[in-house]
């Protein structure tokens, strides 16, 4: 018999079992997409959290009377603030810890806020109808606050100049120079072209109208 006739059953004896057992003839079958994103290992998912950042206080002068002398007080509170918070601050009048030092207040329980305007070192402040008619005292404790706060903005200004507007149109003005310092205040770093060094002592006698 020809050799190559009797190699054809044999191939074909050898075929049958691989063709028993689900095996293609053909190549690798491909199934699927290969995975995608592979940690190394040790590594682990997790979502991005932010940590947030952390509210800084700052210190803020409100003007307070002592024994009938106008008193600069450094309240700690979450900053930053602006002319119109310092003055609600005010307006509140001395918290607990301040009352227990003596600290009383002239200004009335404000209803309204009043109204700010600035241009460069002035600041005009006009009262609501229902903040009445003020003691020199209590114009003092406003303007002074209201001009440390604004040197506080921008200490380059050097000093600043308060209009306090009454209703009725009673004007009384107040410059930052006569106005006591505070701890927070005396602390700061000088304006350019300014002499460095505390004021002490209280208010000039403004007219308050």
């Amino acid at each position: 018999m020809n050799p190559s006739a009797r190699a054809v059953p044999l191939l074909l004896a050898a075929l049958l079992p691989l063709s028993a057992c689900g095996i293609p003839e053909t190549g690798v079958v491909e199934a699927g997409e290969p995975a995608t994103g592979v940690l190394d290992p040790g590594v682990t998912s997790a979502p991005s959290e932010s940590v947030p950042e952390a509210v800084p206080f700052v210190k803020v002068p409100l003007y307070f009377v002592e024994n009938g002398s106008l008193v600069a007080v450094d309240r700690t509170v979450p900053g930053p603030t602006d002319l119109g918070s310092t003055l609600l601050m005010l307006f509140k009048g001395p918290d607990d810890k301040e009352r227990g030092r003596g600290l009383t207040t002239e200004l009335p329980r404000a209803a309204e806020a009043p109204t700010i305007r600035t241009d460069g070192t002035g600041v005009s402040v006009r009262l609501p109808r229902s903040a009445g008619s003020l003691s020199d005292t209590a114009v003092d404790q406003l303007a002074c606050t209201v001009a440390v706060a604004r040197l506080h903005q921008d200490p380059a200004l050097g000093s600043a100049q308060v209009t306090v507007e009454q209703p009725g149109g009673r004007l009384a003005g107040r410059s930052s120079e006569d106005c006591p310092l505070g701890a927070a205040t005396r602390e700061a770093p000088p304006a350019p072209g300014t002499a460095a060094g505390p004021r002490t002592g209280t208010t000039g006698g403004g007219t308050g109208g």
